[in-house]
């Protein structure tokens, strides 16, 4: 007999809803009850995955309407839901937001009828009475191919307030009122510039789980909700394993701390795949690279509030400099590629010496310069891939090249475009060191997992050569 699990796909009107607290609540109050809770977040999120498996102690996963094809989502989400009783899966903006105002690609609803899961509406009730029936029945009517499970209030004023809205849902409305919750901003989580804070800097406690669960379990029909969604049979998948014996397998370092912390999960499940040992480091606790090493990956995180720390670490920023101007692959994105430039200056005005691969000074601002989609064409061979090779990502970030121009002589590896659709020459290559602000989904192309660790492989063979 099949073993099947429940699904379900959390979605807001918009952005602000309270939608990654009614998530996480509803996956502790899962957890609570004894179930298994398999967590997924729709769109290019760093943050809200790492506080998912906090509460479910099962890593988040990206799902990706533009970065990633239907079958790809369609097998993380098979891969990674194996084994659970219930799928919980966060959406990203508004339930319709997506890439663009002309379709849905890279929406939520999008991703609901992807995976066939049926879709809980979040709605704040803050301000609003017999017009939430109106607000309800235009995103019920929008997509007439989208299932909905419930509509659930939050930010309630009274438990009186939530009698005044189901009385105007139940003349208006198909799906079902599964509940309220009352307004409880102890509950809210902290944010900083990127969003909400890392689960790393604020990690929910067991106390914290239960409260979120409690607060869930007082104001959703939580067993009304299990009791409808349908039961699901995930898609049968291939196990992701390694064949490269040990005598063709590299270890490659991978930069972990509250300065850097920024990766799909399923970046690192893809190198390992493609043969590579990866060993975790600290830039800012770490004297020292580790031992044996025939790459780096640097992603992105916080180099910015640790600016000073990292700058007075001078052994790992020189360890870090000699391996890349030895020709080890160094690959860095979005925080990591301001580590690895000359010089990074804070909102304060204070310039702060990283490692010097590339010559530049980085520079934060107070407001976003960058982000959206990116599709990113390499325009010759690099550690990631070759020639008119494309992969996917997306770039968020308060930072820029302080006087770009003046440094024309160092190459560039991408031409990227964004939804306007005009190029842009970025990504930077210094012999086997790249480095972008774009964040690169590796499943948008495989092989650019499989490129760097090639390119980690001819690092460990010129080493064995030069030591034979």
């Amino acid at each position: 007999m099949e073993r099947t699990i429940k699904g379900i796909v959390v979605a807001g009107t918009h952005s602000g809803v309270g939608k990654t607290t009614m998530s996480l609540g509803l996956m502790a109050a899962l957890r609570c009850r004894g179930l298994a809770v398999a967590p997924f977040k729709v769109g290019p999120d760093f943050i809200d995955p790492g506080h998912h498996a906090k509460v479910t102690g099962r890593a988040g996963r990206n799902l990706d309407g533009w970065m990633l094809s239907r079958e790809a989502n369609r097998d993380l989400f098979a891969r990674h839901a194996a084994g659970a009783d219930v799928a919980v899966v966060e959406g990203v903006m508004g339930l319709y937001d997506g890439y663009g105002g002309g379709d849905e690609a890279g929406s939520t609803a999008q991703m609901a009828k992807w995976l066939g899961l049926p879709v809980l509406l979040v709605v704040s009730a803050a301000g609003m009475a017999r017009s939430a029936a109106a607000l309800v029945q235009g995103f019920e009517r929008f997509d007439p191919a989208l299932a909905f499970a419930g509509v659930l209030f939050n930010r309630l004023g009274s438990r009186g307030h939530l009698d005044y809205l189901r009385e105007a849902m139940s003349a208006y409305v198909d799906a079902p009122l599964l509940g309220g919750l009352l307004r409880d901003e102890a509950l809210a989580m902290p944010e900083r510039h990127l969003g909400l804070m890392t689960a790393g800097e604020h990690a929910l406690s067991e106390a914290a789980c239960h409260r979120l669960a409690d607060h869930i379990e007082s104001g959703l029909d939580l067993d009304r909700l299990l009791a409808d969604l349908p039961d699901i049979v995930p898609a049968d998948v291939e196990p992701v394993g390694c064949s490269i014996s040990c005598f063709e397998r590299v270890r490659i370092g991978v930069a972990r701390d509250e300065a850097f912390c920024f990766y799909y999960p399923d970046n690192l499940d893809l190198l390992a795949a493609a043969g590579a040992e990866l060993v975790t480091f600290s830039p800012l606790a770490d004297n020292r690279l580790p031992e044996g090493l025939h790459g780096l990956y640097i992603g992105g995180g916080y180099p910015e509030l640790h600016a000073a720390e990292l700058a007075a670490n001078d052994a790992m920023r020189r360890d870090i400099l000699e391996a890349s101007r030895a020709g080890m692959p160094v690959y860095a994105e979005c925080g990591g590629f301001m580590y690895l430039c000359r010089e990074l200056e804070d909102l304060a005005g204070e310039v702060h010496a990283m490692c010097g691969c590339f010559p530049f000074r980085t520079r934060m601002h107070g407001r976003l310069t960058s982000l959206g989609y990116r599709e990113v064409r390499m325009t010759g061979p690099t550690i990631l891939g070759g020639k008119d090779e494309v992969a996917r990502g997306h770039e968020f970030h308060y930072s820029d090249i302080v006087d770009r121009h003046q440094w024309s002589p160092i190459a560039t590896a991408y031409q990227v475009s964004g939804r306007s659709g005009g190029l842009a020459a970025e990504g930077y290559q210094v012999d086997r060191t790249l480095g972008s602000y774009v964040h690169l989904h590796f499943v948008s192309r495989p092989d650019c997992a499989a490129a760097l660790v090639s390119s980690c492989r001819a690092c460990r063979r010129e080493r064995d050569q030069e030591e034979g």
